[in-house]
């Protein structure tokens, strides 16, 4: 905690750069973490080894700077966070419609709750994002606190959870979450990702077709020497058709190709690939 405070002190330049290093430091010091990360990265990534050398160090900006995006004011949120198509995204999130955000763990996702939470937009029409409750418990108030200021709205990860995303969607709200997270047993079906099984979340598809809701695909691209942040978005193409596998494989797609956009900020070091306990084997054996 007292660490983290005082991290919260510097520059996000300066993080960037501490974390650039740490980056490194744990690549080469964990040599699970090594091999995960050279796993996780597609074969057939073009200029992989490149894209490699930089996704090391952007892991390690990406946990840095949340010392920054959680303690600073929404108007230096705002000052440093620019949106591609501002105009366009503001006339969809206008709309009085349910919209559901989709973001994958590409560059840094924590902002975008932030931003829009601190936006005069988000101030009429709050976000409810679903987050994972830390294990340890003494991180549940730095982490709660963190996320939920400004109004942001949080659903935990559980039944309760969904039943709030779920009313959210009803009332014609905005639901932000992650849909690359791997889900638990019984959330989830074993869909294409890069060309690999991953176990994917079924939640998505649902709470879209549960409402007709705007489905929009988000990532906010971390820039150079810690100029701030860029937040990049479209919609959805394919329409979602109600199948849980075909809707799965359809949200990867779309997941895949956000990640294309800017894949050294994606977190290849998440064990994306992991079975959870329980969890049916995919169809042709155990996930490589």
């Amino acid at each position: 905690m007292l660490a983290f405070r005082a991290l919260s002190l510097l520059p996000l330049r300066a993080l960037h750069a501490i974390g650039g290093a740490l980056g490194w430091v744990v690549y080469w010091v964990s040599p699970a973490y090594r091999r995960q990360f050279h796993a996780n990265l597609p074969r057939t990534l073009a200029q992989r080894d490149r894209v490699l050398r930089r996704a090391v160090a952007e892991s390690g900006k990406q946990v840095l700077e949340l010392a920054w995006v959680w303690t600073r004011t929404g108007e230096q949120i705002r000052a440093r966070t620019r949106i591609q198509d501002a105009q366009g995204l503001e006339a969809i999130l206008s709309q009085d419609r349910a919209i559901l955000m989709l973001t994958p763990h590409l560059g840094c996702f924590e902002i975008i709750a932030q931003h829009h939470a601190a936006s005069a937009l988000g101030q009429r029409r709050p976000m409810l994002a679903l987050y994972r409750v830390p294990r340890k418990a003494a991180l549940r108030p730095l982490f709660e606190q963190a996320r939920a200021r400004q109004g942001l709205l949080l659903a935990p990860a559980d039944l309760h959870g969904v039943r709030l995303m779920l009313r959210a969607l009803r009332d014609r709200q905005i639901v932000g979450l992650l849909p690359d997270q791997v889900p638990s047993r019984g959330e989830g079906v074993w869909a294409p990702f890069f060309g690999r099984p991953a176990f994917t979340m079924t939640l998505p598809a649902r709470l879209a077709r549960s409402h007709d809701a705007v489905v929009l695909l988000l990532f906010a691209q971390r820039l150079e020497r810690g100029a701030g942040f860029c937040i990049h978005w479209e919609r959805l193409e394919e329409a979602l058709c109600g199948q849980a596998v075909e809707d799965a494989t359809r949200i990867n797609r779309a997941m895949e190709r956000l990640i294309l956009r800017c894949p050294e900020q994606y977190l290849w070091s998440y064990n994306r690939y992991k079975a959870p306990p329980g969890a049916p084997a995919p169809a042709g054996g155990a996930p490589s």
